[in-house]
């Protein structure tokens, strides 16, 4: 048993989504999380800014004393999981995208229609259609960039007109143009937004890769001999950028279900 952190982080509040995932299938984890909402978003920054942003935050989760460190973003997972493994090989780090490629192989066929909407980094990289073709190279695969969600999110812009708007402007030509059928939410911010897709496309099965990443959180920690035991949670969200806004998506994103949570802030101006 090792009742050390779970450390994660995204560019922004997105990667909460994964954090709430592993809450339910992993109640007595402790988690430690950073959000980088002073320089989100990522997804339009060059790979290198990405990459040197990436690790300060990973360095800073292995001084706090993490035992393995979840990549909350996709755009990290795309352009810098390989690089954060080979700068920290103390502790076991794992992305989202690979977790959601090996469903969608296992779950479609070339009968499928597959989706996949990011930001412009992830979807450029084409880091979703590699990794889904490695375990099944005959499925028709569409990606799509969506860049203004990640904005309108990180600014509660959620459940209301304007982003009903935001998603058929960047989705209806997407969706029916393609007859998609499934579509893979290839940025962890999207799961705020998909109560909203569903409406708007009902047909379509929705693949969410920050639920999915659970399964192999599990699966480090039980190989690893590191799973909880703890009784009581004392979860701390950092943000560079402690927003009234970021305070707020917390109580939104966890129905205001954040008992022994702390949210802290890391002055921006220092390295981290």
């Amino acid at each position: 048993m090792d009742n050390r952190p779970v450390g994660f982080f995204d560019s922004g509040l997105g990667g909460l989504t994964c954090v709430t995932s592993l809450m339910k299938e992993l109640p007595d984890e402790r988690i430690i999380y950073f959000g980088d909402t002073a320089r989100t978003p990522y997804g339009s920054k060059a790979e290198s800014t990405i990459r040197g942003f990436s690790e300060e935050i990973a360095g800073f989760l292995v001084k706090s004393g993490v035992k393995m460190i979840v990549i909350a973003c996709n755009t990290v997972s795309a352009t810098c999981l390989n690089h954060l493994r080979e700068r920290f090989p103390e502790v076991p780090i794992l992305g989202v995208i690979e977790p959601a490629a090996r469903k969608v192989a296992a779950t479609c066929s070339e009968k499928n229609n597959i989706g996949i909407i990011g930001t412009k980094v992830t979807i450029t990289s084409g880091a979703y259609e590699k990794a889904i073709r490695k375990y099944n190279a005959d499925l028709n695969i569409f990606e799509y960039a969506c860049p203004a969600f990640v904005p309108l999110i990180e600014e509660g812009i959620i459940d209301n007109e304007i982003m009903d708007l935001m998603i058929k402007y960047y989705m209806d030509d997407f969706v029916y143009g393609n007859g998609l059928d499934t579509l893979v939410l290839g940025c962890t911010h999207y799961p705020l937004i998909s109560g909203s897709i569903e409406r708007i496309y009902p047909r379509l099965r929705i693949v969410n890769p920050s639920q999915i990443v659970v399964g192999d959180i599990r699966k480090v920690l039980e190989d690893g001999d590191t799973l909880a035991d703890a009784s009581e949670r004392d979860n701390v969200f950092y943000a560079s950028d402690l927003s009234e806004n970021f305070i707020n998506m917390i109580d939104y994103i966890f129905k205001n279900e954040t008992a022994g949570t702390k949210v802290k802030f890391l002055n921006f101006d220092r390295r981290i």
